[in-house]
């Protein structure tokens, strides 16, 4: 095992035989070698740790865990014993590319503002490639929408994840990855290479095709936590109401549409400080209002004449095409209800 390796490979597993052979290899025969291997076993009922076991390769360390505690636990078992100065992420059902190492430690090594660095990636089985966003203004904007990044892609610099209080938040499950991202922001730049580094396996065993209602909740929860990087406090009524906004709720009342006009001008202002590019934080902005608007007004189940008059007080601020406002007239005059 190497002393002081320049990268640790961190791959947790749980019941991965159909794919683990595919991984460990797709690690083991990276152009770059001077890496050690912990393959973090959480404790699988099926042939995963036997296959790994057939590898005689100095790098790879197996942990198998006495019993079964979570995929986030192993990244955080992983993180706390791992010697490299960089953590390259990998899952035990994907499969990196021959050079992805290699380029990835050539971008940390040459920028070292830069704290994570992910890839392109395909989708296995599929023509499908998903490409993410390159420099990081892109990727802040980007991180206010969704994830940008392929968990198993990135290459994290060690010595930044040690500033953390927290690593892998485990409350954050599944989506413990996207609040990461959002807090090393406070430390570094982000990054993603523009090349397909990484061949991406979905099935339907996999842990975030399991949890969907709480990786959305949970991936709300970081989409918000971004916004602490503005000049200003959001309290705890108004993240509430950005929850409903950004979620296109049914229940959205006038009155809250109204306070969310006055949300976001405060968040326009609290951008004095330059943290997101000024155009894209406020196109951000403007299509929170636009989508909350017509929601509202044009996709709602039942109409009143106190829509349209609701509409009127903001005709101001938001006008419809004459087409539209006069099916609105119609729709409210009418009490028109949706079958």
């Amino acid at each position: 095992m190497l002393s002081s390796p320049k990268i640790t490979v961190l791959m947790p597993v749980y019941n991965c035989e159909l794919y683990i052979q595919e991984a460990v290899d797709s690690v083991l025969n990276q152009t770059f070698t001077d890496f050690e291997f912990l393959i973090i076993d959480d404790a699988s009922t099926d042939a995963t740790v036997a296959i790994i076991k057939k590898y005689n390769d100095p790098r790879i360390q197996l942990i198998q865990k006495p019993e079964n505690s979570g995929y986030t636990n192993s990244l955080n078992h992983g993180l706390s014993i791992a010697k490299g100065e960089y953590i390259a992420r990998m899952d035990g059902d994907d499969i990196s590319l021959p050079e992805r190492f290699a380029k990835q430690v050539a971008f940390l090594d040459a920028n070292q503002d830069v704290v994570l660095c992910g890839t392109f990636y395909s989708i296995i089985g599929t023509e499908k490639g998903i490409t993410v966003p390159e420099n990081f203004e892109d990727i802040k904007l980007a991180l206010l929408r969704k994830c940008c990044f392929g968990h198993p892609t990135v290459m994290i610099r060690k010595k930044s994840l040690d500033k953390l209080v927290v690593i892998y938040d485990v409350s954050k499950e599944p989506a413990e990855d996207y609040d990461l991202w959002i807090r090393l922001l406070a430390i570094g730049k982000l990054h993603n290479l523009q090349e397909v580094l990484l061949n991406y396996r979905v099935h339907d065993s996999q842990v975030s095709q399991k949890r969907d209602k709480q990786q959305i909740n949970s991936a709300l929860e970081a989409r918000l936590n971004i916004l602490q990087y503005l000049d200003c406090t959001i309290e705890a009524s108004e993240r509430e109401l950005l929850k409903k906004v950004i979620l296109n709720s049914d229940d959205t009342s006038f009155d809250e549409i109204k306070q969310f006009l006055f949300l976001n001008d405060k968040l326009k202002l609290s951008n004095s400080n330059s943290f997101f590019e000024t155009k894209g934080f406020q196109d951000y902005l403007c299509s929170l209002e636009e989508k909350t608007f017509r929601k509202y007004f044009l996709n709602r189940n039942r109409y009143s004449p106190m829509v349209y008059l609701d509409y009127l007080r903001i005709k101001k601020k938001w006008k419809l095409i004459s087409r539209e406002e006069l099916k609105l007239a119609v729709k409210a005059l009418i009490f028109y209800k949706n079958k």
